[in-house]
């Protein structure tokens, strides 16, 4: 895949006459997707696709275009070469773009992360075994994605990452059923079956008798992956410069010194760990780490190429301003005690529907889903009744924080729409006091 990647670089990033600059944007995959139902695999389907997107610079104009290529170098070359040629006919008629920013020094950059998945047989071989005798439903998805961007200055970028993320319900009847998760780059058999042996013990919680809660204020335990959910939610727009420039971010409070979340939150984009690539498609490189939060006060932004130029600063971030790779750093609680320190309350694997109920006070609303446990003295006990949430994420991790897990979990964006996506959330788990349900 490289050497196809470099021979379609050295084609199209050259200089005919009267072009400032050309580059080369590569993105590809190689998946296997499964699906599974009562256990047992329903459908198998492997996925190979690669794209490339031509851009043409002169002054303070630009153009591009996304090209599907076949994996042929000499079809997908004059392929985009003719693309590129199209486009630097039509610059001219492109208006000028007082904020457009490109990179003005070379810097190349390599990532190979060869990761240890298992193959689809084996991967059928233990989620069959370990499901036997339950209603399983699953959707895994694994395999290498690349990203890869050059350009006629000479700049080479290469992304390529192993991973595989599979998630699965355990249901049990109506709307009961048991969501559990397993990511990463290296597949451990002995993993999957630790988690798959945590569902089938909340599972059996499950067929006691729901307890209905009364809305009101209740100590509760967050999983790693439903704190995941909330700084997704929390991505929509707390994190940019231009958000805080605005006005209009999440974390206006924060910002602003109004507010700040307890000193044990430190929230990091956390390039050099997680699976996104550490380069924009306009060749822009992303510092390994930037400091979002740090001992519970704002620390830095993401600066756009476009914010960048706007506002007189130096880029960090992608072109959304948004995190890619999010990581909240975990605390001192060892995870087997969480439920332990939370007592007699709430447990909360899974959240869904979430959005914003007030954007400048930080108040996200939501329900609770799957295994969602009263716990009294430290041990679940039944099943809770679907709730709505409301609570301000400020007070959540800040007055309201106990305590965050001393283990953080990878959580990949599980979206699949045209590919899989590279983004991810590492998150611990936590324990907050007051958490708010409103019906």
């Amino acid at each position: 895949m490289r050497d196809y990647f470099e021979r379609l670089a050295a084609g199209v990033c050259t200089l005919p006459a009267g072009l400032d600059r050309t580059s080369l944007s590569f993105s590809a995959e190689d998946s296997d997707f499964l699906r599974f139902n009562k256990a047992l695999v329903r459908q198998a389907t492997h996925v190979q696709q690669r794209y490339g997107t031509v851009s043409v610079v002169a002054g303070s104009r630009r153009a591009s275009s996304t090209c599907a290529l076949s994996g042929d170098a000499d079809a997908d070359l004059k392929l985009l070469l003719a693309e590129r040629d199209q486009l630097a006919r039509q610059l001219p008629l492109v208006p000028e773009d007082p904020f457009l920013l490109l990179p003005d020094t070379v810097h190349s950059t390599e990532r190979v992360a060869t990761g240890s998945l298992p193959t689809p047989a084996e991967l059928i071989a233990e989620v069959t075994r370990l499901g036997a005798g339950t209603d399983l439903v699953g959707f895994y998805a694994a395999g290498p994605m690349v990203r890869g961007y050059a350009d006629s200055r000479g700049q080479r970028n290469w992304h390529a990452v192993e991973s595989f993320h599979f998630e699965w319900c355990l249901y049990r009847e109506a709307d009961l059923a048991v969501k559990s998760s397993y990511a990463g780059a290296a597949f451990s058999a002995r993993e999957l079956a630790a988690r798959m042996e945590r569902a089938r013990a909340q599972l059996e919680v499950l067929g006691r008798p729901r307890k209905t809660l009364a809305p009101g204020a209740y100590r509760v335990c967050f999983s790693p992956v439903a704190v995941a959910d909330l700084l997704a939610t929390l991505s929509w727009g707390g994190f940019g410069e231009r958000a805080a420039r605005t006005g209009v971010s999440t974390l206006v409070q924060l910002q602003r010194g109004l507010q700040q979340f307890h000193p044990a939150v430190r929230l990091t984009e956390d390039i050099a760990n997680g699976l996104a690539p550490a380069f924009q498609d306009d060749g822009f490189v992303k510092p390994a780490q930037v400091a979002l939060v740090a001992e519970g006060r704002m620390a830095g932004t993401l600066v756009s190429p476009r914010s960048a130029r706007e506002y007189g600063l130096a880029s960090n971030g992608n072109a959304e301003e948004g995190p890619e790779a999010l990581a909240m750093a975990p605390g001192s609680l060892p995870a087997a005690d969480a439920l332990k320190v939370l007592g007699t309350g709430v447990y909360l694997s899974d959240l869904h529907y979430l959005n914003y109920s007030d954007r400048q006070a930080c108040r996200m609303t939501g329900m609770t889903r799957f295994a969602c446990l009263w716990v009294e003295d430290g041990v679940p006990v039944a099943p809770i009744s679907v709730m709505r949430f409301d609570d301000s994420l400020l007070r959540m991790f800040g007055s309201g924080l106990v305590a965050l897990t001393d283990r953080a979990e990878l959580v990949p964006d599980n979206a699949t729409y045209g590919s899989r996506h590279l983004r991810s959330v590492s998150a611990p788990g936590a324990v907050v006091d007051g958490f708010v349900f409103t019906l």
